[in-house]
C-alpha cells in the first residue's frame, strides 16, 4: 500500500506539477474515523505557521508531524491542518484535500489550510519551503480542489493571532490572489 502511495505521489507530480507531498501513510499518522468530508473547490486558502521549532530534514518534519497528530488529536480528533510544509521542500498530509480542517474557525469548511513548519515571526520561511506552498496551491487549482477565483489570506485576516508570523505574513501580502478583507 506504501508503495502504490508513492506512485500516485510521483504521478501526480507529474501530471499536474504537484510538490512532493508525503501521504499520511508514508509519514505513520494513526488512521482516524472522525473526519467529515469537504465540498471542493473551496474558495480559500488560509496560510499559517506551526510556531514550533523549524525542520529542514525529512527524518525531523516526520517527528513532528507525528507530534501534531498526538499534541492536536486531544482536542480536534487529528491534525487540524489540511497541509503542513517542511523547510526539506516536502508537503506533508494533514487532512488533505478532502476533510474538513480545524485550522480557522468559521472558514474550516471552505478553505484549505497550509501551515509551515516554524516560527516566521522574525523570518521567512527557505525558498524550499515558499516554492512547496505555492506549487501546492497550483497543484490544489489544477485538480479541481480549490477554485480558480480563490482567495488567499494569512490567519490572522481570520482570527486574532500573529499568524502565520509578522515576517512571513508580509511576504504573503504579496502573493497572487491574497486579499485581507475578502
Amino acid at each position: 500500500m506504501l508503495r502504490v502511495a508513492v506512485l500516485l505521489s510521483a504521478l501526480c507530480a507529474l501530471t499536474y506539477g504537484c510538490p512532493k507531498i508525503i501521504s499520511r501513510s508514508e509519514w505513520g499518522a494513526r488512521k482516524v474515523t472522525c473526519l467529515k468530508p469537504m465540498k471542493t473547490p473551496v474558495r480559500y486558502v488560509i496560510i499559517h505557521h506551526t510556531a514550533r521549532p523549524h525542520c529542514v530534514v525529512k527524518s525531523k518534519c516526520v517527528e513532528q508531524m507525528k507530534a501534531f497528530q498526538n499534541t492536536h488529536s486531544k482536542k480536534w480528533c487529528d491534525i487540524i491542518f489540511s497541509f503542513l510544509v517542511g523547510e526539506d521542500g516536502n508537503v506533508y498530509e494533514g487532512r488533505g484535500w478532502n476533510k474538513v480542517g480545524s485550522h480557522t474557525a468559521g472558514m474550516d469548511d471552505k478553505s484549505i489550510g497550509i501551515s509551515v513548519m516554524g516560527n516566521f515571526l522574525k523570518r521567512n520561511p527557505n525558498a524550499a519551503a515558499l516554492k512547496a506552498v505555492q506549487d501546492l496551491i497550483k497543484c490544489g487549482v489544477s485538480k479541481g480542489y480549490i477554485r480558480k477565483d480563490y482567495i488567499l489570506k494569512g490567519h490572522r485576516n481570520v482570527v486574532s493571532t500573529t499568524c502565520p508570523g509578522n515576517s512571513f505574513y508580509s511576504l504573503i501580502t504579496k502573493w497572487p490572489r491574497f486579499n485581507a478583507k475578502a
